[in-house]
């Protein structure tokens, strides 16, 4: 990014009706103060060390510590994703053990069709359409913005559908696709024949004994969702004008604001490495053949 063309500290001077003060010694006095006048490499272990202190440096583009910006924004993707994960869970896997159990029927086609669809959509065009299908055309949900569900529970659930909807779609119909994939090679297994042939019925032989066993490859593909949900917060947040890292990310980018840029990254890879250690740790618990002794 540092290679791009452009100065932070003429932009922010520009936005902010400074021109006037725009003389190289002004420029060079911001420069040193924000440290941009040492080389990129000084600057980055500059950066390293403060981490070690909690310190992640300040914002050129809205002059504020970035810590205390990450702090107001991090929830507001967080519950996002959140909710997205949870629809992704609740939706995707009936999706997919439906589908497995009506393997060749018209339902299996639907839910075969709705996934494929649902991979291959863009995100940020199914945003668009919404947005002018159900807000603009039928006035049934606002088109942007975020209201804490603590201020105003009502209204944080209208402006949430839509993104949410965005942020879940690819996650519902991977995972879907996935759980179809699994069941319809566990179903097959001796060990379910046996179920069936005991006279179980078909609930318990799918929770207790199918499902359990395909969802190693499934709790992969979540892990997988949490880190693409997060990293797609950006195109999300920016669609719907909702103020949370992804948006910040996206504005820090296109005001060259290297240290927002710097945190929101080291912020979104330690939501991944968590993401992948939790799934790593279920496989024990779903399969204890691959437990440590």
């Amino acid at each position: 990014m540092r290679a791009l063309p452009g100065d932070p500290l003429v932009m922010y001077l520009a936005q902010n009706q400074n021109v006037e003060n725009m003389t190289p010694e002004r420029l060079q006095d911001l420069r040193h103060q924000f440290g941009l006048d040492k080389p990129v490499i000084v600057q980055y272990v500059n950066w390293l060390g403060n981490l070690f202190h909690g310190k992640m440096g300040t914002s050129i583009f809205y002059r504020e510590d970035v810590g205390k910006l990450l702090v107001k924004r991090i929830p507001v993707t967080m519950y996002l994703g959140f909710l997205a994960i949870l629809v992704t869970i609740i939706v995707g896997a009936p999706l997919g053990i439906i589908a497995a159990i009506k393997r060749g029927t018209k339902t299996d086609a639907l839910v075969t069709f709705l996934s494929n669809l649902g991979v291959t959509i863009p995100v940020f065009w199914l945003g668009i359409l919404m947005i002018f299908v159900f807000g603009l055309k039928l006035n049934w949900l606002p088109i942007a913005g975020y209201t804490s569900p603590l201020v105003d529970f009502t209204m944080s659930i209208k402006q949430i559908i839509m993104p949410v909807i965005c942020e879940c779609i690819f996650g519902v119909a991977s995972i879907s696709r996935q759980i179809r994939s699994c069941m319809l090679e566990v179903i097959q297994q001796d060990y379910i024949r046996t179920a069936w042939a005991k006279g179980l019925r078909q609930s318990v032989i799918i929770t207790r004994h199918a499902l359990k066993n395909s969802l190693i490859p499934v709790v992969t593909m979540l892990g997988i969702q949490v880190s693409m949900i997060f990293g797609g917060s950006v195109l999300v947040e920016t669609v719907f004008a909702i103020p949370g890292i992804g948006r910040l990310l996206a504005t820090s980018i296109f005001g060259h604001d290297y240290v927002v840029v710097q945190g929101v990254t080291l912020v979104i890879a330690i939501v991944v490495l968590l993401s992948n250690l939790i799934v790593d740790i279920s496989y024990g618990w779903l399969d204890p053949r691959i437990r440590y002794q």
